[in-house]
């Protein structure tokens, strides 16, 4: 019965180079850290998302709010935006190539909400400059091309195909 629960083992090894772009580089060698830095920048900023929602949710329903159901309907907006950043962290995690795109899209994001913190004249300001230094870090770790080449990303010009073209 054991030997029929198991039967995965080699089917695993053997589907390796028939997944999807970035899948197959999960047992390229180990993760670099600089991928693992921006998984955790990634996340920390999605948990940052659901702390602000689930607060602004509570304040809404607990609190007197000046419209109740804006309150609410900012506190769910918050928590279901997060999922785009915890799902990115997570593949960025896992290696997989599409985690890049909602990964940069997220701190493309975080850039202007930055600045609008920064704007203000309050104890916002040093979550703009955490916000700020979070988006671009993530950025500059995302973009970077080990994390790239850990992630299965090929550039223009380095696809498999494109030196079998007509060169003159």
């Amino acid at each position: 019965m054991s030997s029929e629960q198991n039967p995965a083992t080699p089917k695993s090894t053997g589907n390796a180079g028939n997944t999807g772009a970035g899948e197959d580089t999960e047992h390229a060698g180990p993760r670099p850290r600089r991928l693992t830095y921006a998984a955790a920048l990634v996340a920390l900023e999605g948990l940052a998302l659901v702390v602000g929602g689930l607060w602004i949710l509570v304040l809404g329903v607990t609190g007197d709010p000046d419209d109740r159901q804006q309150a609410v309907t900012g506190g769910v907006t918050l928590v279901v935006l997060a999922l785009l950043p915890l799902l990115a962290a997570r593949g960025l995690l896992g290696r997989r190539s599409w985690s890049r795109g909602p990964a940069v899209i997220t701190q493309i994001m975080a850039l202007p909400v930055a600045y609008n913190l920064l704007q203000a004249d309050s104890m916002a300001i040093p979550a703009g400059i955490a916000l700020a230094a979070a988006a671009v870090a993530a950025l500059v770790l995302i973009v970077n091309g080990e994390t790239t080449r850990a992630l299965g990303i090929r550039g223009p010009g380095n696809a498999g195909d494109a030196d079998s073209g007509v060169r003159k």
